[in-house]
C-alpha cells in the first residue's frame, strides 16, 4: 500500500559535486565531458509544460520539477520505467542537463530530445547513477526532452527536484499570419477562411488533458486532423491552445452552459429569472475570450452545448418553450459580447438535434454560423437546412457512429452496441454526409479523441487504452491521412453459448471469428461492465481459459452485463467486440414447494412507482416481480406450506435493497419459532441456504437492511428433492 507523500519519510538528496560527475560520467564512457562542465546560456526548461508517465499524488505534479523551486518536486509511481518530459516550446539546441534528484532516484536512466514528442533521440544513458545533482554535458537538438527512468535506486519511484534544460533557443514566435478566421462567400456558397486561405474543418473532439496536447497533436495532424473541440475554456486551456498554433492547428473553443445534453450533465438553471447566472456566465466569456483572442490556436468560440435539448430535463410545457427562448437569447448576448472582444474569430452555438436550429434563427441573430451534434441521423442533417430555409452554414461537432440512445435494444433490453466494423463504418458515412453538402457544411469535429477505457469510451473513443481502434484507421482514410501501416485485427462475430439465462458465478463458451490483415499473432483479453447493472461504466478483467472457442466466468451478482473481447496485436492495434448476457439465479435440485403457496409480511410498499410489491410475489416463480417492505427494520415475509413439510433447501433471490443480517426461522402453528439459519454477512444477489428444515411456515426475518431502502425479494424458494 502507498503512503501517502506527506506522511512518508526520506533521507534528503545528498549533494554531488559537478568534478565528481563529470569523472564518473567520463569513466562510464557514454558521452564526452569536460572536467569542469561549462553551463549552457539560456535556461530552457524553466516554467515550460511538463508531462510525465504518473505521478505519485496532486502535491508531486511534474509542472514541480521544472517551476525553479528547489522545495517542490516531482514524483512518479513505485515502478521502473517512469519518465518526466518537458515541451521547450520550440526546436532548440540542447547543450546541458542537470539533474536535482530527491532520494528516490534513478540508477539506470536515459536523456532523449525529440522533434514531435513521438519519435527519441538517446543524447545520455547511464546504468549506474548516483543521485543527488548530476550535471551532464550533451550535445543534441529538439522540441521535446525527456528524462527515461529505467530502474529505480529504491523501493520508491523516480522524483526530481529540477529538471534543468539548458541551451541555445530554437523561435518561439507565432506561426506567420494574424490569425484571422472568417467567413467567405454566400448563400449555399460559404467557407471558412484562415489566414485568407480556405480551411475545412477536419477534426476530432478533444478528451485528454490540455498538458498531453504537445505530445499528442502531432499524430493527429500526421493523420489529417487540423481542429479539436472543446467544450470548456478556462485558464487550463492555454497548453491546448498553444500546442494547437505551434502544429499549424486549431481549437473550436466552447463555452459549458447549464444544463448541458442531459442528466448528470449540470444543474437547471431558469434562463427566464436567474439574471445572477447569465451576469457571471457573461463574464466568465468575456474574460478567456480576452485572454486568448490573439492565441492563433483559436479556430471558432462555441457557446454552450446541447442545452435546448437538455432543458427538457429540467422542464415541461408552456414553462419549457419559454426557459428555450430565453437561453436561445442569453446565447445571443454571449455571441455579442465575443464580437466586441474578438472580431477575427466566428462565434457558433451547438445542440443535440437540427430541431434546435428554429431557436437560433429567431433569437440569435449574432451567431455567425450554426452547429449540430449528430451520431446515427447525421446525414439527415442536410435535408433539415434545407427544409428550414437556414441561410447561414453549419459545422458538424459531434458525429460518429450510432450511439446508446439510438439503437435498438437486444434480446436482454439494452443498447445494442455496434460492432467495430460498423462503428468505423459510421465515421466514414459522418464524414462523407458532411462533404456532401458542399458549401454549406463546413467540416465536422467527430466524437471522440480519448484514452479512457471504460463503458462509454469502448464505444466512441478511436484510441481506447490509448492503442489505435479500426475508427482511427477510418478517420486517417476520411481526413486523407497517409495509409499504409499496421492495422488492427478485424472481428466478424462473437457469440456466446448463452446469453439470456446464464447462472450467476458459472461460465459461458465464447466463440470469436477474427483476422488480422497483416498476419499478427492475436491475443485476448475478456472484460465485464456492469453499467446496466450498478450504474458503473468501469469494465473488469474476467477469468477466461482456452484459444477458441473460450471459456469464461461470470460475474455472481444477477443482471444484465456486457462481455468484452480485447483482441490485440502486439502492435498498438486493438479491436474490441461486445454482447450482453443475463445472469439469472443458479439452478437448484428439487421441487421449489414454495410456488404458488400464501405469502405474508410485516409490511409492503403499496405507492411508488411500480407499487404495490405485495409479499405474494416471492412465491410466484417469477425473478422480475418482487417484494418490498417499508424502509425500517425490523421486517419479515413469511411463508405458509399449508402442512407440516421437510424440504432441504431455500433459495433467496434479492433486489438491490437487500438484508445485511436476517434469521430464518420454521414453525408448526406460525407461533411457535425454531432458529434455521442466520447470518450477519448477506451480501444480495442470491443467497443458497443448505440446511433443511421441517415445518409448515417459513419465515424470513431482516435485521440489519444493506442499503437505505427496505428489503425487497424477488423470489423465496424452498425446494424438497
Amino acid at each position: 500500500m502507498k503512503l501517502l507523500p506527506a506522511l512518508r519519510t526520506r533521507r534528503r538528496r545528498r549533494s554531488t559535486t559537478a568534478a565528481l560527475v563529470a569523472v564518473a560520467l567520463v569513466a562510464l564512457g557514454n558521452l564526452v565531458v569536460s572536467a569542469v562542465p561549462a553551463q549552457a546560456a539560456t535556461l530552457l526548461s524553466q516554467g515550460r509544460t511538463a508531462t510525465a508517465s504518473t505521478s505519485e499524488g496532486a502535491g508531486t505534479p511534474p509542472s514541480a520539477a521544472v517551476d525553479g523551486d528547489p522545495n517542490t518536486r516531482w514524483s512518479s509511481e513505485w515502478a521502473d520505467n517512469q519518465w518526466l518530459q518537458v515541451d521547450l516550446g520550440s526546436t532548440s539546441t540542447v547543450e546541458q542537463v542537470v539533474l536535482q534528484w530527491e532520494a528516490a532516484y534513478a540508477t539506470g536512466y536515459r536523456i532523449e530530445v525529440s522533434a514531435n514528442g513521438q519519435q527519441w533521440n538517446q543524447i545520455y544513458s547511464t546504468t549506474t547513477g548516483p543521485g543527488g545533482t548530476e550535471t551532464l554535458n550533451v550535445s543534441g537538438a529538439g522540441r521535446y526532452i525527456r528524462v527515461f527512468g529505467a530502474t529505480r535506486a529504491n523501493g520508491y519511484g523516480i522524483s526530481l527536484f529540477e529538471f534543468k534544460v539548458f541551451g541555445t533557443p530554437g523561435d518561439t514566435g507565432p506561426p506567420p499570419g494574424n490569425g484571422t478566421v472568417r467567413l467567405a462567400g454566400g448563400q449555399g456558397n460559404w467557407q471558412l477562411l484562415v489566414n485568407n486561405a480556405p480551411w475545412t474543418v477536419k477534426g476530432l473532439t478533444w478528451g485528454p488533458p490540455a498538458t498531453e496536447a504537445a505530445q499528442r497533436l502531432p499524430e493527429l495532424k500526421a493523420i489529417g486532423v487540423n481542429t479539436v473541440r472543446t467544450w470548456g475554456t478556462d485558464a487550463s486551456s492555454k497548453p491546448l491552445f498553444d500546442a494547437a498554433a505551434a502544429n499549424g492547428m486549431r481549437v473550436v473553443a466552447g463555452f459549458w452552459l447549464q444544463p448541458g445534453g442531459g442528466p448528470g450533465s449540470g444543474g437547471c438553471v431558469n434562463y427566464v429569472t436567474d439574471t445572477s447566472y447569465k451576469t457571471t456566465m457573461l463574464g466568465e466569456i468575456r474574460r478567456w475570450v480576452t485572454e486568448y483572442k490573439d492565441n492563433q490556436g483559436v479556430l471558432l468560440w462555441n457557446v454552450g452545448n446541447e442545452s435546448v435539448l437538455g432543458l427538457q430535463n429540467c422542464y415541461s410545457g408552456a414553462e419549457l418553450e419559454q426557459q428555450r427562448i430565453e437561453y436561445a437569447k442569453f446565447v445571443n448576448e454571449g455571441a455579442k459580447a465575443i464580437h466586441a472582444i474578438d472580431p477575427n474569430h466566428p462565434v457558433t452555438s451547438t445542440d443535440a438535434w437540427t430541431g434546435a436550429w428554429p431557436y437560433y434563427k429567431q433569437y440569435s441573430p449574432d451567431l455567425d454560423l450554426l452547429a449540430v451534434n449528430s451520431y446515427g441521423n447525421v446525414c439527415k442533417v442536410k435535408q433539415d437546412w434545407i427544409d428550414g430555409g437556414y441561410t447561414k452554414p453549419y459545422i458538424l461537432t459531434e458525429g460518429g457512429p450510432a450511439g446508446e440512445w439510438e439503437v435498438p435494444n437486444d434480446a436482454n433490453g439494452v443498447p445494442n452496441q455496434p460492432t467495430d466494423l460498423q462503428k468505423r463504418d459510421g465515421y466514414l458515412q459522418a464524414w462523407n454526409c458532411v462533404v456532401g453538402h458542399a458549401g454549406v457544411a463546413l467540416g465536422a469535429t467527430l466524437f471522440h479523441y480519448g484514452s479512457e477505457d471504460d463503458f462509454g469510451a469502448v464505444w466512441f473513443n478511436i484510441t481506447p487504452g490509448n492503442q489505435k481502434s479500426l475508427s482511427w484507421y477510418a478517420i486517417r482514410q476520411a481526413f486523407g491521412g497517409p495509409g499504409g501501416g499496421n492495422t488492427p485485427p478485424v472481428i466478424t462475430g462473437m457469440t456466446l453459448s448463452r446469453t439470456t439465462d446464464v447462472p450467476a458465478g458459472g461460465t459461458i463458451s465464447v466463440n470469436v471469428a477474427v483476422s488480422d490483415p497483416d498476419g499478427d499473432a492475436l491475443s485476448h483479453e475478456f472484460k465485464v461492465g456492469g453499467k446496466y447493472v450498478d450504474g458503473s461504466g468501469a469494465l473488469v478483467g474476467t477469468p477466461s481459459s482456452g484459444t477458441g472457442p473460450f471459456t469464461v466466468t461470470v460475474p455472481q451478482r444477477l443482471g444484465v452485463w456486457k462481455l468484452y473481447d480485447y483482441v490485440r496485436d502486439g502492435r498498438g492495434n486493438v479491436s474490441i467486440e461486445t454482447r450482453s448476457f443475463r445472469t439469472v439465479a443458479p439452478p437448484v435440485e428439487g421441487t421449489n414447494i414454495a410456488r404458488g403457496r400464501p405469502a405474508t409480511a410485516s409490511s409492503y410498499q403499496q405507492v411508488g412507482p411500480g407499487a404495490p410489491f405485495p409479499p405474494s410475489n416471492v412465491t410466484d416463480g417469477s425473478n422480475t416481480t418482487r417484494w418490498a417492505s417499508d424502509w425500517a427494520d425490523p421486517q419479515w415475509v413469511q411463508i405458509d406450506l399449508g402442512q407440516v413439510t421437510s424440504f432441504d433447501r431455500i433459495q433467496l433471490i434479492w433486489e438491490g435493497a437487500f438484508a445485511r443480517e436476517y434469521r430464518i426461522e420454521v414453525s408448526d402453528d406460525g407461533n411457535a419459532w425454531r432458529a434455521l439459519y442466520n447470518t450477519a454477512a448477506g451480501n444480495g444477489d442470491v443467497d443458497d441456504i443448505t440446511t433443511g428444515g421441517t415445518g409448515r411456515y417459513v419465515r424470513l426475518t431482516g435485521t440489519a437492511r444493506g442499503t437505505g431502502w427496505g428489503y425487497s425479494l424477488y423470489e423465496f424458494g424452498i425446494y424438497k428433492r
